[in-house]
């Protein structure tokens, strides 16, 4: 339907791409949607394109709809005995690299009548809202409402900076001496700094680090970490490489414990869709094989 293709792209272009049309045919079906109903449902510029008040309740109440449909069309693949169908799937950046992408890869191997869609974004998104099928987070910021499994390795942090950081800076031995260097800030989406967390024999803390640089991307931190910038706090599997060939240093290993990871999730629906059924099935059977 032209209306939800341009409320999820808010793009004439990208809208038209999706539904294999031109953007002038999406104006018109628009166009004529207006007229009938009377209403704005989209104030467009010539630079963008938003949804008016009315757009988003209309959108409120026909995307149910229209899911129900896909999901009803996508599980009479199961008589062919085929998995067929998109999925949409949510995760922050770093999460979408190194857990969320090496397990669709291989699920895509398995299902190569199913297409799927990664939209990396660190910040919290209403997933439903936006037209998600699920998405990846840690456990804990996990809506009580979601279904949520396991997916991917355990994870563990890492503390680390260039040899030369360390021939001009003492080496800390405790989280709290990260105060007295400079390190590399973290801002979530939120506007949060996020403080770097720790623990060791039951102690847990989380220390408010300052430095001269703070960057909304832990791919950045390491970068920034790599040029002599500071001290960064990332994944283990993030700076691994960079650690055994010696580019990297890395301190208070014995405060980064191992923790539980990532969780795929998703809403508790009347009808799961055949192909968000073969990824959570694809996942629980990774984790078990694990």
């Amino acid at each position: 339907m032209p209306f939800l293709a341009l409320a999820r792209h808010r793009s004439f272009r990208r809208a038209a791409d999706e539904i294999g049309c031109t953007p002038s045919a999406i104006s018109h079906a628009l166009k004529s949607l207006e007229e009938r109903l009377d209403l704005r449902l989209f104030n467009r510029t010539t630079r963008s394109v938003a949804l008016t008040e009315a757009g988003e309740r209309l959108l409120a109440r026909i995307r149910p709809a229209f899911r129900d449909i896909d999901d009803a069309l996508d599980d009479l693949s199961s008589l062919r005995g085929v998995s067929v169908g998109r999925l949409r799937l949510n995760a922050a950046q770093t999460s979408a690299k190194i857990v969320l992408l090496p397990v669709v890869a291989r699920f895509l191997a398995a299902y190569p009548g199913i297409t799927v869609e990664i939209v990396a974004d660190n910040a919290l998104v209403d997933m439903v809202s936006e037209g998600f099928d699920a998405g990846v987070r840690f456990g804990e910021v996990v809506a009580q409402d979601m279904i949520a499994v396991p997916i991917g390795p355990r994870q563990r942090s890492a503390i680390v900076a260039i040899p030369d950081f360390f021939e001009r800076h003492a080496k800390p031995s405790h989280p709290e001496q990260l105060k007295d260097l400079p390190c590399i800030g973290l801002r979530f989406g939120s506007g949060r700094l996020y403080g770097w967390e720790f623990s060791r024999g039951g102690v847990e803390l989380s220390v408010e680090v300052e430095g001269p640089l703070v960057v909304g991307d832990q791919d950045m931190m390491v970068e920034a970490a790599l040029l002599g910038v500071g001290l960064a706090y990332a994944f283990e599997e993030q700076v691994g490489v960079h650690i055994a060939a010696g580019r990297l240093v890395r301190v208070l290993e014995d405060w980064c414990p191992y923790y539980g990871g990532f969780y795929l999730y998703y809403p508790s629906r009347r009808q799961m869709p055949g192909a968000l059924r073969a990824f959570v099935d694809f996942v629980k059977a990774a984790q078990a094989a694990a």
